[in-house]
């Protein structure tokens, strides 16, 4: 089973590699006709990357929490998830152009990582961060942040392409990005997905919390940056569907929330002991 995961892993990333390509040459060339086969390369690169997670998680008995190898090819996964998500729901099929490379890049580094392994935890720490519930509850978190790096992505590229066309700038890479209302449609609707998906991720953790008995819990500085992370996009959401502001001021307050969830994303790993380290600490 440990074969098959490696095997699965790589033909992974030889799926992403030739979807990369093919993205990257229907972008600059304009050839429509090979789309296809990119969303084909990458759909079996999902499955098979998929198909390598549950096989890994069998072979060594463990969820795919730990350590930064596990983790990164968790966000990789979320990602190709999100690009299914922009492509057939949301309609947009530009940003396939990156989000798949952004992917392969995490397995690549991944790879470069297999080695590390998370210190300072003991045995029945990390029994209890290979339990369902924890996994379900840090699942829910990183699809989450991969929408909220989407949007805030592309609300810096609404900015981007605002800035352009009011100062008349034009060039062939700004003819090929898509248009400002897809842009900040892209922006708004996965924030609007990630946003509920983040919610339940946050009630999973307060609910273990609670279960486990933890004194003063939300003083952890990541649980506290969490709920920092859930105000900002919550924001977001109330000020742009019931209060109409711009599009500008909405795209700015995107790009403080992905700011803060990358703050959240490197307290989770630096910051020592207490509650939530990345699950138990001691």
């Amino acid at each position: 089973m440990k074969q098959a995961a490696v095997v699965t892993y790589w033909l992974t990333i030889a799926l992403l590699v030739g979807a990369t390509v093919l993205y990257a040459y229907q972008f600059l060339m304009r050839r429509q006709n090979l789309a296809w086969w990119g969303r084909f390369a990458t759909g079996a690169g999902f499955l098979s990357l998929t198909a390598a997670i549950g096989l890994r998680s069998a072979a060594y008995d463990e969820s795919m929490i730990l350590g930064p190898y596990n983790q990164l090819i968790l966000v990789a996964w979320a990602l190709l998830m999100m690009y299914f998500v922009l492509e057939h729901l949301i309609k947009v099929k530009v940003y396939g152009t990156f989000l798949v490379p952004a992917a392969l890049v995490l397995l690549i580094i991944a790879q470069l990582l297999e080695g590390a392994k998370p210190t300072g935890l003991s045995t029945d720490s990390i029994d209890q961060l290979n339990s369902w519930r924890v996994t379900i509850h840090v699942a829910l978190i990183v699809f989450a942040n991969a929408g909220f790096i989407i949007g805030g992505a592309a609300s810096g590229l609404y900015l981007a392409l605002d800035s352009q066309l009011k100062q008349h700038k034009t060039s062939v890479l700004f003819r090929r990005m898509p248009s400002l209302t897809q842009t900040q449609s892209v922006a708004r609707r996965t924030i609007a997905l990630a946003y509920p998906i983040y919610t339940a991720g946050m009630v999973l953790g307060i609910i273990r919390a609670v279960e486990t008995d933890v004194d003063w819990f939300w003083a952890d500085p990541r649980v506290m940056m969490s709920g920092v992370v859930w105000a900002i996009f919550g924001a977001y959401i109330v000020r742009l569907y019931r209060h109409g502001i711009s599009s500008r001021a909405a795209s700015w307050i995107a790009i403080v929330g992905v700011v803060a969830v990358l703050i959240l994303a490197v307290l989770a790993r630096t910051l020592p002991g207490g509650f939530h380290v990345f699950g138990l600490g001691g």
